[in-house]
């Protein structure tokens, strides 16, 4: 009988390190979510941007822009040109074994 309570003892404190360091509920690992909130981060929209001296400002094109829509409302749009990314030969890729 003694050591049958010795080995629930034994036992008992084996499942009690089994429990999470953390002790908050839902959240095991200090480092949960923080791919999401990353995520949510990036995503939101900053309503007040900043943007360096010397870059690029929203509009900085005006010209090239008052052009593309004179052309569209005139019907004398540019036609996109006709890009390849490969070159060469093509092929199937299969050979005989």
């Amino acid at each position: 009988m003694f050591s049958r309570s010795i080995i629930a003892v034994g036992a008992l404190l084996a499942l009690a390190g089994c429990g999470a360091p953390n002790s908050t509920i839902g959240s095991p690992d200090p480092g949960f979510g923080e791919a999401v909130a990353y995520d949510v981060a990036v995503q939101t929209i900053n309503p007040d941007p900043v943007y360096p001296a010397d870059g690029a400002k929203p509009g900085d094109s005006g010209v090239k822009a008052a052009d593309a829509s004179k052309r569209y409302r005139t019907g004398a749009v540019k036609q996109p040109e006709v890009m390849s990314s490969t070159s060469g030969s093509s092929g199937s890729g299969g050979g005989s074994r």
